[in-house]
């Protein structure tokens, strides 16, 4: 049964999947889906399609993918959608003469409790920073980043052995159902609204190779963080140092060792089962790695084809 409203849904990612599925599950009608156009990705460097626009093809979605969010062209076809409302989940910043357009607005579902974490990365931050909760945030977009007044929030509790990969999926989950209830709120013009203060409390920048490399002199657990925080994806990374030859390692997952030493930071101690590195404060025990041009593998599926020797760091 198709309700009264009706929505353009924004997105890329399957992080949006989830919401765009959830809207047309309770009975919504989507006129539109605009996400990002179509890149080559991979060693081939083939055409791969967004997981939004997948979605789309498959339920025979109106689409639209705009180069340029500002085209008249393009303003033109998403202005003869005729939308009341505009949903936004891991999309790019949109122009005024697109939020403004639809009747109702345009709301957009962030992963954090906003006004903390603003910005490209929420999750990974909030595990890096070693929080214990975190949440969804749906809010009206305005003309800054993340700063619209709130409609709705819903708080998810981070464990100490979360990934950023496993708190994707609860919050992905938890949002889809905010977006939803949000929705129907606006629908019936009933909700609240809290505006944000312009206090930045916890930032969540853009991710890249300076950040996502580990410095071995911190403390042990915010290493452990840090590599948790990164996992799947982009994965923290240092440089195995042997024999003066330095070669890239991803370190996906570790546990912590509490146990005292006077190793230098970044030492790592040989052993046939396992790869302990010494940081301060104990051992950091690595538990899947992935050394440049290998695969991904746990430590004892490493340890069969590769040694470490007396002296071997990582810096």
């Amino acid at each position: 049964m198709n309700k009264g409203l009706r929505i353009v849904f924004m997105g890329t990612p399957d992080f949006a999947v989830a919401s765009l599925r959830s809207v047309i599950d309770r009975g919504y009608e989507i006129v539109g889906v605009v996400t990002s156009p179509d890149k080559p990705a991979g060693r081939g460097r083939k055409i791969r399609f967004s997981a939004v626009k997948e979605f789309a093809l498959e339920h025979k979605l109106r689409l639209l993918q705009p180069t340029n969010l500002k085209d008249p062209g393009f303003l033109a076809e998403l202005r003869s959608l005729d939308a009341d409302l505009q949903i936004v989940v891991a999309f790019r910043m949109l122009p005024e003469a697109v939020w403004r357009m639809p009747r109702l607005g345009t709301f957009n579902l962030h992963a954090s409790l906003l006004p903390e974490y603003r910005g490209a990365a929420p999750i990974n931050w909030a595990i890096i920073n070693g929080e214990t909760r975190t949440g969804v945030t749906t809010f009206f977009i305005n003309q800054d980043i993340d700063t619209g007044a709130i409609i709705m929030q819903r708080e998810v509790s981070i464990s100490e052995t979360d990934s950023a990969g496993d708190l994707h999926d609860r919050l992905m989950e938890t949002g889809s159902a905010l977006v939803v209830e949000t929705v129907e709120r606006i629908e019936r013009g009933d909700y609240p609204l809290t505006k944000q203060p312009a206090l930045e409390l916890k930032p969540a920048p853009k991710l890249n190779k300076d950040n996502c490399r580990i410095d071995w002199k911190r403390p042990m657990a915010q290493i452990y963080n840090q590599i948790r925080g990164l996992s799947p994806y982009p994965a923290a990374w240092t440089l195995l140092e042997q024999n003066e030859r330095h070669v890239e390692c991803k370190i996906y997952k570790t546990s912590m060792i509490d146990e005292a030493h006077e190793l230098n930071p970044g030492t790592i101690v040989p052993a046939k089962k396992e790869i302990r590195v010494a940081v301060t404060g104990g051992f950091l025990k690595i538990e899947i790695l992935q050394l440049s041009g290998k695969r991904k593998m746990d430590a004892s599926s490493f340890l069969n084809g590769f040694q470490f020797q007396v002296g071997d760091k990582f810096i």
